[in-house]
């Protein structure tokens, strides 16, 4: 199957959806190719990148997972190889 790289950012404003988001990235974890997360207390959120190789129903339904969690906000960017 054809696979695409991606790069979601991630936005994490309810640190109680913390364990939610890594129990959902660790289920995807054999399509993920890094993640880089950085916690920012002057505004109270943690950011986060994932850079991802999945095909493209993969990469969207992990989007839309992250989308779903409460006080969690992401966006997906795609790659054209």
């Amino acid at each position: 199957m054809e696979t695409r790289v991606a790069l979601i950012g991630i936005v994490v404003e309810d640190p109680q959806s913390v364990e939610q988001l890594n129990a959902l990235l660790h289920s995807y974890s054999k399509y993920i190719i890094g993640r880089m997360g950085v916690p920012y207390e002057k505004k109270k959120v943690s950011v986060i990148s994932i850079a991802i190789d999945a095909p493209n129903d993969v990469i969207s339904a992990l989007s839309g997972k992250l989308g779903m969690l409460n006080g969690v906000q992401s966006k997906t960017i795609y790659s054209k190889v």
